[in-house]
């Protein structure tokens, strides 16, 4: 238990150090409101409350569960905004059936709505040079990327989980 204060009071004060808590109410639930970022998954915990799986969360948003690579466990989600972050443990490229690539930064964030994710931030695909992904809609058996221009490709291509390779730089 003191490892995981450890990496979120670490986390918060590294994230969230220019935003000051003006007070915290005698219960959790004041104490939910008032916490952003890293923090508020413990309060969730102890609450009870369990984070569904990234890929659960992606297939219920109707979503390709393996946009992201598989060692992509950590994220936040606001269901009020649908602002997601997704945490990847090193900067990677993950490559898919179709033979695209997709190259994530070691955080990746959008607005998720039901069938698309919106102004992404950290991700890029190859079309030539490599090109910044800003929105991936889902229509049926296919993904349409934004990334300078849009690109459709097959869905089933990333419907599986796959491992992402460390590379030196995004």
């Amino acid at each position: 238990m003191d490892q995981i204060l450890n990496k979120v009071g670490s986390y918060w004060i590294g994230q969230k150090a220019n935003n000051e808590i003006d007070s915290v109410g005698d219960d959790i639930n004041s104490l939910s409101t008032s916490i952003e970022g890293g923090a508020k998954w413990l309060v969730n915990k102890l609450k009870g409350k369990m984070q569904k799986p990234l890929p659960e969360l992606l297939k219920e948003y109707d979503m390709a569960v393996g946009i992201f690579p598989r060692d992509a466990t950590n994220y936040e989600f606001n269901e009020e905004t649908g602002k997601l972050i997704v945490y990847i443990p090193s900067i990677c490229e993950v490559g898919y059936r179709d033979k695209s690539v997709l190259r994530l930064s070691t955080t990746v964030t959008g607005y998720l709505e039901k069938g698309k994710l919106s102004d992404i931030e950290g991700m890029k695909t190859k079309v030539m040079i490599w090109v910044k992904v800003t929105c991936i809609s889902a229509d049926g058996g296919k993904l349409h990327f934004t990334a300078g221009m849009k690109k459709t490709r097959p869905r089933d291509a990333y419907e599986i989980l796959r491992d992402g390779f460390s590379v030196d730089k995004f």
